[in-house]
This record gives structure tokens, C-alpha cells and sequence, in this order.
């Protein structure tokens, strides 16, 4: 492999910037690659690729390095990115910046470590503690699949073409597309490409949405024409799906806390060709005001988002145990308060993008156990190292029909016999 010097350096300052500024790697590459307009794709893929694996296996590489206390000096950046490509079993050119670089003491290292879970795959300590006490030998397959590198998957916007007409129109320019089975309006990108660039996007044709996030507005058993909340719905990704499956048909009503976002998700429907979407902020008296009337809910909640960390994995350096023991309850409190949006009849579904019982079944049964006029339909939790995609849990309960209601209901077929 032939290294330039300056694509070396472009991914040591996207790493400073994730470890010692604490930035969010995406918006950190965003900034990176806007840097130096002369890269070409290769270049990008080169810098983005290396930045989010080391971002990966931060602890393994420090490690190895024998680097834990070191600061993040251009030096030592050039020395752990060298370490790097060493595990990865590249072989270094003979440059000053990779003197400190040991082969054979990285792989004596490696040996030595490999066998330890948390070390091998990169993990704090509280968080693989966390993990194996909830999942038991189940999080052994999720951190392997956790570091894999996500795959780039669109969402065809049935609301302006199909997947038949989308994949040829994607073909046309070289993008080459595979079905994902058991996801209707999914594709999976063969090769990572920039999609944001391409007319077809700019057309509203498709959405960039991991295939599990998709089966999420699938999960709601929506029916054209109903009134539906999407009621923790940030820049409207999943909003824009409930859209297409209703065939604009009916209401949409998007909430969230966060004006910015809510701003975003006007712009993605008018792109999409969303007409039946309303946008609110939550504020004192919005969910109250809305108890009662919706026919489907969706309560996508704030999350610890362990189970999309492929896609985010600086996001593990960044959690805290005090941080999603915050989230729970907060959570619990979503549930409690929303749900009685739903009508009588009604059905919502409780979802996380987290593979941890305790933000997901065990919430849900511990609020069914408070609140018996709801009824468990269903859930499933879809694990990274089964789907290959992101690990999301979702949970489909029925509101109950009044039970006046029932018993009216139950005269009138009485009278009418």
C-alpha cells in the first residue's frame, strides 16, 4: 500500500479532533473532507475508512501502541495510526513518522490482549460490563458485529417511484443496488458512494435509512387515511415513511422538542412530496391536547443507541452509565404520558435503535404491568450480528376498547338479534 504523507495527516487531525475536543466524528470527516477539494474518491475513502476504524479500536490500538497515557502529539498520532496499519498487517514504509512503530512488539502485544473482549473489541469497561450482564454470551456476537462497518442502505419514496424504476435510474450512473430481503422499500449500495449529490436525491426518489429503521413505520399496520403521531420524531425519517405508507392519505402530526429539527424534517417532506405531514415542538400543553386521537402512535424514544454503533462508534467513548440510566427514565416517562394519545382500539409501537432489555422489554412489560387497558401485541428485537444492519427493538401494543363501549356495542347486537 503507498501512503501520502498528507492523507496521513488528514486522518490524524479528524482522530485529535474526536479524542481531544470530543466532536462527533461524522461532522469532524464532514469539516476534514471540505478541507482540500483536490482529493479524489479514493483519497476520502481512504481518510473516512481509517478515521471510523480507529475510532473503533481506539482502546486495541492504544493498547498494542502502549500508548494509554501518551498525548495526542503529532508524533504519537503518526505512531498509533502506524500501529494501525500493522494489526491490520500492512506494511509501513521506512518514514521518520513511524520510528516509535514496532511490528513484532505490536504483534507480542496483540497476542497477549486479543483474548480479552473488552480490549480486543474496543470497549469502556462499565459498557462491556453492562452488555454481557443484560445479554449474557449474545453480546459476544454483537461487539464483533457492532465494529463491522455499516452498509449504505436507501429508502425508495414509493410516494414518487418504485424500486424497480430506482434501480434502473441508479444504474445509469454506476450505483449498483441489492434488494434487502423482508424489507420492502429497501436497497443496499454494492459500493459506498456520495448519494447526496445525485439527482435522484435531490428529486426526494429515496432516503438514506438503514434497513432496520425501516421496518420500524412498518411495524404501525397503517392503513391509508388514519391519523398517526409520530411523537419523538427528530429530523423526520421515519415520519417520511409513515408518508409513503399511508400514500399521503390522512394526518401525520411530527413532534419534537427541537425546533432545528423539526425545520429539517419540513425540508425532507417537501423534497419527498409530503403533504399530509403537520409539525409541532412539544411544549407544556401538546400532549395533552392530543390525548385521545390518534389512531396509530409511534414512539421511537431517546435512546443509549448501543445498537447502531457501527454506524457511530466514537458514540461509545462519549456514553455514560449516569447517561442512560437518565435515558430509562426518561423513557419510562415517554410511555407513560404518550401513550394516551392512542384512541380506544388504537396501536403503538415503542422503538430504540438500543439491544439492551433494560431500555426495551423490560420497559414496555413493566408499563403493561401498570397500565392494564394495553395489550402486548408483539415485539421483536432485531440484533446486528442476525441482520447484518443496525440493532433496533420495536414493541406493537394495542390500546384496549373502552369497556362501556364493549358493553353498548354488545346491546345493540342484542336488540338487533
Amino acid at each position: 500500500m503507498k501512503f501520502h504523507l498528507n492523507l496521513l495527516r488528514a486522518v490524524n487531525e479528524a482522530i485529535y479532533q474526536v479524542f481531544e475536543e470530543n466532536k462527533y466524528a461524522d461532522k469532524v470527516l464532514e469539516k476534514v473532507l471540505r478541507s482540500n477539494n483536490l482529493w479524489g474518491a479514493r483519497d476520502r475513502a481512504f481518510i473516512a475508512e481509517n478515521t471510523y476504524d480507529m475510532v473503533r479500536y481506539w482502546r486495541l490500538i492504544r493498547t498494542v501502541a502502549e500508548l494509554e497515557t501518551h498525548e495526542l502529539n503529532e508524533q504519537n498520532l503518526f505512531t498509533l495510526f502506524g500501529t494501525w496499519q500493522v494489526l491490520k498487517g500492512v506494511h509501513l514504509p521506512n518514514w521518520e513518522e513511524f520510528k516509535n512503530v514496532d511490528p513484532k512488539q505490536i504483534d507480542h502485544n496483540y497476542k497477549q490482549m486479543k483474548t480479552q473482549r473488552k480490549i480486543a473489541h474496543s470497549l469502556p469497561d462499565w459498557l462491556d460490563e453492562l452488555g454481557y450482564n443484560e445479554l449474557g454470551k449474545q453480546w459476544n456476537k454483537e461487539v464483533e458485529a457492532l465494529n463491522e462497518t455499516a452498509p449504505v442502505v436507501i429508502r425508495v419514496n414509493t410516494l414518487k417511484t418504485n424500486k424497480a424504476e430506482l434501480i434502473k435510474k441508479l444504474q445509469e450512473r454506476e450505483i449498483y443496488t441489492a434488494v434487502v430481503p423482508g424489507c420492502k422499500d429497501a436497497l443496499v449500495l454494492k459500493e459506498r458512494q456520495n448519494l447526496f449529490i445525485t439527482p435522484e436525491f435531490k428529486e426526494g426518489l429515496f432516503e438514506v435509512q438503514d434497513a432496520s429503521s425501516q421496518l420500524v413505520a412498518d411495524y404501525l399496520m397503517i392503513e391509508p387515511g388514519m391519523r398517526i403521531v409520530d411523537a419523538c420524531a427528530g429530523a423526520g425519517g421515519k415520519s417520511m415513511h409513515i408518508a409513503a405508507l399511508s400514500q399521503n392519505k390522512g394526518r401525520i402530526i411530527s413532534l419534537d422538542t427541537e425546533q432545528w429539527k423539526l425545520d429539517e424534517a419540513k425540508k425532507r417532506a417537501r423534497r419527498a412530496g409530503v403533504s399530509n405531514l403537520e409539525l409541532r415542538v412539544i411544549e407544556a400543553k401538546t400532549i395533552k391536547k392530543l390525548y385521545g386521537t390518534a389512531d396509530r402512535l409511534l414512539l421511537d424514544v431517546p435512546c443509549s443507541g448501543i445498537g447502531v454503533l457501527k454506524r457511530n462508534p466514537d458514540a461509545k467513548w462519549k456514553l455514560s452509565l449516569g447517561f442512560i440510566d437518565r435515558v430509562r427514565a426518561q423513557q419510562k416517562e415517554i410511555l407513560n404520558d404518550y401513550s394516551k394519545i392512542l384512541k380506544p382500539g388504537g396501536i403503538m409501537v415503542y422503538a430504540t435503535c438500543s439491544i439492551l432489555p433494560s431500555e426495551n422489554s423490560q420497559q414496555v412489560h413493566a408499563f403493561l404491568k401498570d397500565h392494564s387497558n394495553y395489550e402486548l401485541m408483539e415485539e421483536k428485537n432485531l440484533f446486528p450480528s442476525e441482520t447484518g444492519f443496525d440493532g433496533f427493538y420495536m414493541a406493537r401494543i394495542k390500546r384496549k376498547e373502552e369497556a362501556k363501549k364493549v358493553d353498548k356495542e354488545m346491546n345493540v347486537i342484542k336488540e338487533q338479534a
